[in-house]
């Protein structure tokens, strides 16, 4: 018994299209014009662009609903910032500020001269740039703490030749002074006095008023111009960053993916092209290849300009989705192109047209409607810039869908008129269709074409196409070869599981920036010389407390002792207003468990040390919140920042003394670790429901259907495998490029399975040399061209679309040896009788009777 058919949809759907293609081979040229007119029409909305850019850091790369972003509120509630007492280590955002970073460039001590002289010169003129016609400086912009400016002490310290700076904590002024973030590449003795240093890093902090807001975007403007315009100096190399420089370097390139695009484009004609060459004058198909990609060039300026017309944001991950809608253009043109010389030459256009459609639409039409079906639910995503994507990209696979079948499809149909009248595919001029005795060589090569297999009345087959049919498919079937193939297979799983079990995740909050932007440079410095001391986390107690009741506060002070006992904590680095007012209390013999004394002798305490009073909030005769700050150590990547937020967040919950909450502003960037293998596997998880559900409709063969479905979690455990093999990161860049590339690289399973259960041979092994036969040269051809394409990626300076390459790569490679070897060979071993087959068996065991 064969299986239970269940492609509904398949019969009906293949009859609309067959009189669909009828209908675009009898009226060509309206299917033609009408989407150049519309293209035209809806291009328009690319004089929306500047205005449609959204790249906010924070809003389209961070999780919309990120637990930070929460935690951020209730600071900003609870600890509202004091303008004339600033306070790096209670920032709750940014910040507004400028930066640098002096190393040493012979890896001396730039503690001392003549390292040190330059850092005081550089830093003169940064305090001397002026404003607004030389009306304002720096002092007139900074942020103030008592009065003052707040300034690099460390600076004061050096000048000043103390006897010993001890590291990390130094005491200047019967102040405590923390070192671990501005001094690099230290070596200290025994006592922990500083020997040398490598790097010095340097904070220009600017007040936040909105009064000043415009002066001190003007003020971090020529802090940028004079760092990149200062003088290469011997003794120091100079790094610079601003709060606004990771939001300008993104702005500033959210375009360039378009020369890029152009460049891909040329080589996809190019190669499309070639690919498309024919000996045959007539049946040469030069021009169907360069149309079918303009078809695809089409579909996105009307997806875009639709969209922008709209107001949809256009993000710069958005700039990827070209590449992605050129592969799947190229795809379907290198299946219609194939299926189209299988119709006979001798039929009038619409019949070959009729004929093309009802098979290469369906199985078109397969791939389409999962990608809409899972890019539609990647509009529910937790990035606003995955939604903004997904957006673009359902609009163009809708429109690319669109345009095949009425602009590629008029053009082939057209061309087909050529055919038919035996004309040459550059003059258009009719020759003869054999070659004459008394005509030289070059005319017989130059003006003769319109050849074909008297025996199918078909286009005769390219020499690829006949491998497939006459070599490949042969040996692929033979029983040794699948052996050797079912072997490779599990190899390959095996490979590909290992590289799943060590796949990083993270991404270096510069990788949007270029290679060799000033960005880039000042975050790798940062990394290699300042992570022994990171980021000062809040331990923020976030309801009413009562710290003067002695048992609470020591269940308290015993879930902070938990917090420093993390091995990414310095134990001995800790700020707390509640211990300095125990200390304060002791010493002033006050019996602070007593609610009355402790809550009335708080104002005096902050009128002594008034940065704490910024860490209480204190309402009436109830502190309804507070926090203390702890310092992480050695936090020197992502992998790190993931160990330390699941760390913290495992301590949170074991504090059974109080709600705590743990948060630094680099936190709303952090969040993503918890999101990115959340959205992949929900995506992985759409994709593959999508693709059974359509499979099952549209494809007559439920177990051929289930093998569809199986190759999704194959190529996606090969490509997961091979992204740890090649150090590519799972972050939220990363994330939505394998997404769309697994989503993309099923059309060469689905179309290979279609043509398999379509075919009319017997036996699977027939089935599937048959399919190679049809498909196998097609998708050679639109995995090829769309790897040569996508390779100008390759050398681009930009993270985004060197990642884009590399898995786009991984997805093509991996889809198309699915498609030419993984997929003939299971199907021809698990495979169960169509229908169609079952019935001749049955109508032949009718006749022998």
């Amino acid at each position: 018994m064969g299986c239970r058919r269940t492609d509904c949809l398949a019969k009906p759907l293949s009859g609309l299209f067959e009189r669909l293609g009828s209908l675009v081979g009898s009226f060509p040229f309206y299917f033609f014009v009408i989407p150049l007119v519309l293209t035209a029409a809806l291009g328009g909305g690319f004089s929306f662009l500047k205005d449609r850019e959204d790249n906010d850091f924070e809003r389209q790369f961070t999780p919309k609903k990120g637990p930070s972003k929460v935690t951020r509120a209730f600071i900003r509630e609870n600890f509202p910032y004091n303008d004339s007492m600033f306070s790096e280590d209670r920032l709750y955002d940014d910040g507004n500020f400028a930066s640098l970073i002096a190393l040493s460039t012979n890896r001396s001590n730039i503690l001392k001269n003549p390292a040190f002289e330059d850092i005081i010169r550089l830093n003169n003129k940064i305090l001397n740039i002026a404003v607004l016609n030389n009306s304002v400086g720096f002092s007139e912009l900074c942020a103030k703490a008592n009065g003052q400016c707040v300034s690099n002490v460390v600076l004061e310290l050096i000048s000043s030749n103390e006897s010993s700076i001890i590291f990390p904590v130094h005491t200047h002024r019967s102040s405590s002074v923390f070192l671990g973030s501005v001094l690099g590449g230290v070596i200290t003795d025994a006592n922990s006095s500083v020997i040398r240093a490598q790097a010095i890093k340097l904070f220009y902090y600017l007040d936040n008023e909105e009064s000043k807001a415009d002066a001190s975007k003007l003020w971090l403007r020529g802090f940028k111009k004079l760092l990149s315009d200062e003088p290469k100096s011997k003794h120091i190399e100079v790094s610079y960053y601003t709060s606004k420089s990771k939001q300008e370097e993104i702005d500033s390139h959210t375009t360039d993916g378009f020369p890029l695009f152009l460049i891909t484009y040329a080589c996809a004609i190019t190669f499309s092209v070639i690919s498309c060459l024919r000996l045959d004058n007539v049946r040469n198909k030069v021009w169907v290849a360069v149309f079918g990609v303009l078809s695809s060039g089409l579909a996105v300026v009307s997806s875009f300009g639709l969209l922008l017309y709209i107001g949809v944001p256009f993000v710069i991950t958005v700039a990827n989705s070209p590449f992605l809608i050129l592969g799947i253009g190229l795809n379907n043109m290198f299946i219609m192109v194939s299926d189209w010389q299988h119709t006979n030459v001798k039929d009038p256009v619409p019949k070959r047209m009729a004929h093309s459609y009802k098979e290469a639409i369906m199985s078109i039409t397969i791939t389409a409607l999962t990608d809409i079906l899972k890019f539609s639910i990647g509009v529910k995503s937790d990035f606003a810039s995955v939604q903004s994507f997904c957006l673009y990209t359902v609009a163009s696979i809708v429109f690319s869908y669109i345009y095949t079948i009425t602009f590629f499809g008029a053009f082939l149909a057209l061309n087909g008129r050529r055919e038919a009248s035996n004309r040459h595919w550059l003059t258009c001029r009719k020759i003869p269709s054999d070659n004459k005795d008394h005509h030289i060589t070059i005319s017989n090569i130059c003006c003769v074409g319109g050849g074909y297999d008297e025996n199918t009345g078909a286009e005769k087959k390219q020499p690829a196409s006949n491998f497939f049919k006459d070599y490949y498919g042969p040996f692929l079937i033979k029983p040794c070869v699948k052996g050797v193939v079912i072997f490779l297979y599990v190899v390959y799983l095996a490979v590909s599981i290992y590289g799943c079990l060590h796949v990083q995740q993270g991404t270096e909050l510069y990788d949007l920036a270029a290679d060799d932007s000033h960005v880039t440079r000042f975050k790798v410095k940062d990394r290699q010389y300042f992570s022994d001391y990171s980021p000062s986390v809040m331990l923020i107690v976030s309801e009413e407390f009562p710290y003067w009741d002695k048992t609470s506060r020591h269940q308290l002070r015993g879930c902070v002792e938990d917090f420093k006992k993390l091995q990414f904590v310095d134990e001995d680095v800790f700020t707390s207003w509640l211990e300095s007012y125990l200390s304060y209390g002791q010493h002033q013999r006050l019996n602070l468990d007593d609610k009355d004394v402790f809550l009335k002798n708080l104002p005096h305490f902050f009128d002594l040390f008034p940065f704490f009073k910024q860490d209480v909030n204190l309402t009436g005769d109830a502190i309804h919140a507070s926090r203390f700050f702890i310092q992480t150590v050695n936090i020197s990547n992502a992998n790190m920042e993931i160990e330390m937020l699941s760390g913290l967040k495992a301590t949170v919950e074991r504090c059974n003394a109080a709600s705590l909450l743990a948060y630094n502003h680099k936190f709303i960037f952090y969040d993503q670790y918890d999101f990115v293998v959340s959205s992949t596997i929900k995506n992985v998880g759409v994709i593959t429901a999508a693709m059974l559900v359509v499979s099952l409709l549209l494809i007559p063969d439920p177990l051929c259907s289930l093998w569809v479905t199986c190759s999704i979690g194959s190529v996606t455990a090969g490509v997961t495998g091979f992204m740890a093999i090649w150090n590519i990161s799972l972050d939220s860049i990363s994330m939505i490029i394998f997404t769309v590339c697994i989503g993309f690289t099923v059309d060469f399973s689905a179309h290979m399975s279609y043509v398999f259960v379509s075919s009319e041979k017997k036996s699977p092994d027939d089935k599937a040399v048959d399919a190679l036969s049809s498909l196998g040269y097609p998708i050679l051809q639109g995995a090829v061209s769309t790897i040569l394409g996508v390779s100008v990626l390759s050398t681009s300076e930009f993270h985004t679309f060197r990642t884009f390459f590399k898995i786009f790569f991984l997805v093509m490679f991996n889809g198309m040896i699915h498609g030419l070897v993984f997929m003939p060979v299971i199907l021809s071993l698990f495979s169960c009788k169509s229908e169609k087959n079952e019935s001749k068996d049955e109508t032949l065991k009718i006749s022998k009777l």
